[in-house]
């Protein structure tokens, strides 16, 4: 296991899942149905305990002295025991599967907080760098108003635009603080301790193709249709009642005339068998019945969002990575080169300050778009990896 946080302490993108796994407080308490389940298992598939019956009557004029003592243990004569163990441990695979399901869904929170928060951190250097040059624009500016050479709005103006960055960046901080308000509890993290995300999203890389059906959820709804056959089979089981059988000893003693006294015992066997005349237990078959209808049709049900939802995402993948690159690749070089001529055309008198700050503004919407398709990018392999529960360490 990963060690605790110290008061601060960076946490590498890469270990997201690991620490869930096993600081997650959800996910510790969601493991204790487990064992419920399992607890429940060791009581099913038994007998039930034999019952003890003594009884004493007193001598009296027309009966004698008599002490009983019996054992009586019941039997079922249908495979309900072996239904009962059967089904407790389908219930203890589906308690397994439920907490598989739990930890995927909270996995990928985790890791879609920890995503937005490298891509915030980055936005916010893309607007530090930003903010440097503008501020350098400013001075420039300032320094030539001074001398007469350029009007004073140029250089207010571009002080302004160097503010405004410098209020875009701290609004991101804001968001970053918010988000890790979000992570620290599905860390295990105090809200006293403080934490850093740190590493680089990865490359744009297509992950493989990974079959759905070995998700945790679609597993637990194919373990249930099970479990409800089990359950119709033990309901079924349960039209004729449990047969009794038991031993019994009587000893009768009676006093003569005589003066003498007689003894006398016997031993015996006795069973009982229900009769079931009134009650062959029809309406919990029925319920059984339509449960493990519902029961199917249901993870029919699943199996067609999840395929629907591994797909969606799959595309969506493909989509930013193509938006991702052709900004990058093609659109960015050629806004970064028009607007290093236009600075340069800028400082020789050759263009105007507003023309400077429209092309960096699109080169600054350029990288953004850019660090948020890489961003979408990442969030969609997320939601991918979440549907087909290829979670990834």
């Amino acid at each position: 296991s990963l060690p605790a946080l110290s008061l601060a302490a960076e946490l590498p993108l890469s270990s997201i899942a690991a620490r869930v796994r096993s600081h997650h407080p959800m996910l510790k308490a969601a493991r204790l149905t487990i064992e419920e389940a399992r607890g429940r298992q060791l009581g099913s598939g038994r007998l039930a305990n034999p019952t003890l019956e003594t009884s004493f009557q007193n001598e009296s004029r027309v009966s004698p002295r008599t002490t009983v003592f019996a054992i009586d243990q019941s039997f079922p004569i249908t495979k309900r025991l072996r239904l009962e163990k059967q089904l407790t441990s389908q219930l203890v695979t589906a308690a397994e599967l439920e907490v598989r399901d739990v930890e995927r869904r909270l996995i990928a929170e985790a890791r879609g907080h920890a995503i937005k928060i490298v891509a915030l951190e980055k936005q916010r250097a893309l607007r530090q760098q930003q903010t440097a040059l503008a501020q350098k624009l400013s001075a420039f500016a300032k320094s030539r108003a001074d001398k007469g050479e350029l009007s004073p709005l140029d250089a207010a103006q571009a002080q302004v635009d160097a503010q405004r960055l410098l209020l875009e960046a701290r609004r991101l901080e804001t968001e970053v603080i918010s988000l890790l308000g979000a992570l620290k509890p599905m860390l295990g993290v105090s809200p006293a301790e403080s934490c850093t995300i740190s590493g680089d999203l990865p490359a744009l890389t297509m992950p493989g193709i990974t079959p759905w059906q070995q998700r945790a959820d679609y597993q637990l709804a194919q373990t249930k249709i099970s479990a409800a056959h089990t359950d119709a089979a033990l309901a079924h089981s349960k039209r004729v009642q449990d047969v009794g059988a038991g031993f019994f000893a009587a000893r009768e003693g009676q006093d003569q005339p005589v003066g003498n006294r007689e003894n006398t015992g016997f031993v015996g066997f006795r069973v009982s068998i229900p009769l079931p005349f009134w009650n062959r237990n029809q309406g919990e078959i029925a319920e059984k019945k339509a449960a493990a209808e519902r029961q199917r049709l249901e993870a029919e049900a699943l199996g067609t969002q999840i395929a629907s939802e591994a797909d969606t995402a799959r595309r969506e993948m493909q989509a930013h990575a193509n938006l991702a690159r052709e900004t990058r690749d093609k659109l960015l070089p050629l806004v970064i080169e028009q607007t290093s001529k236009l600075e340069k055309a800028y400082e020789s008198g050759q263009t105007d300050l507003l023309t400077v700050l429209r092309a960096r503004d699109q080169r600054l919407q350029l990288e953004a778009a850019a660090l948020d398709a890489v961003r979408d990018f990442h969030l969609a392999r997320i939601r991918y990896e979440a549907a087909t529960g290829a979670i990834k360490p």
